[in-house]
């Protein structure tokens, strides 16, 4: 029989488990994305290379999802609120500020163009925020 005591070593390390994986996965959509992006640039000119970099980083991508997935239910319930509140806020921040820039984009009322890299820092820096102000909230 588990004492509570190894039921939480065991939970821990399921969760430290779950977010290396996590960590790796995520890596490797990065440097998939990269070489998708700059290896048309720098390394081959081949279009069917070019696709099959692309297919490549989004099959990789569906793994990071899955990783998540299985991080995010690793979590207990408190952890697993900050995060669903976390990206809730990401997704409406996102979606409100980026149907705004690409609105002033194509009215022409700023000059440059809505590049999809400045709705992912958007995302991304508040998703970082709703964690902090979610775990200060529950401390």
């Amino acid at each position: 029989m588990k004492t509570p005591q190894s039921t939480t070593t065991d939970w821990k390390e399921r969760n430290a488990n779950y977010t290396k994986k996590l960590a790796k996965w995520t890596a490797a959509w990065v440097v998939t994305l990269a070489i998708a992006t700059f290896g048309p640039v720098f390394i081959w000119q081949q279009e069917a290379i070019t696709i099959t970099a692309i297919v490549i980083n989004f099959l990789v991508g569906i793994g990071m999802i899955l990783a998540n997935k299985h991080h995010l239910l690793s979590l207990d319930e408190l952890q697993q609120k900050i995060q669903l509140n976390a990206m809730g806020l990401s997704l409406g921040v996102g979606l409100i500020s980026g149907i705004s820039y690409s609105t002033l984009s194509t009215t022409g009322v700023i000059n440059s163009h809505a590049e999809i890299s400045h709705l992912v820092i958007v995302m991304s820096l508040t998703y970082m925020v709703g964690i902090i102000l979610g775990n200060r909230k529950y401390q």
